[in-house]
């Protein structure tokens, strides 16, 4: 497992505050392998999920800290969404 994808999931949770997320997304970095956020929580895997997120390391990574909006990140090709945008849209909103 990779160091970003472990650091993903504990800042993932850690925005989740403990709870669950509406929906399931599967976020896809590039070289690291992937994570699933559901109403589990985020955890490393592979699974299907209603939308899946796709970014390099630094994309994401830069969404994680603040530093890179999301939508911008989308905008600009950045970062590309497969299925349900409101699962999407809700992630961004957490993230943000």
């Amino acid at each position: 497992m990779s160091d970003v994808i472990n650091q993903a999931v504990e800042a993932l949770n850690a925005k989740l505050g403990g709870e669950g997320f509406d929906g399931s997304v599967k976020v896809e970095i590039a070289g690291e392998g992937a994570l699933i956020v559901d109403s589990n929580g985020a955890r490393a895997g592979d699974d299907d999920a209603d939308c899946t997120l796709s970014a390099d390391a630094e994309t994401f990574q830069g969404m994680m800290d603040g530093s890179v909006n999301p939508t911008s990140a989308f905008m600009t090709g950045q970062l590309s969404v497969d299925g349900d945008m409101g699962a999407a849209m809700k992630l961004g909103t957490l993230l943000s």
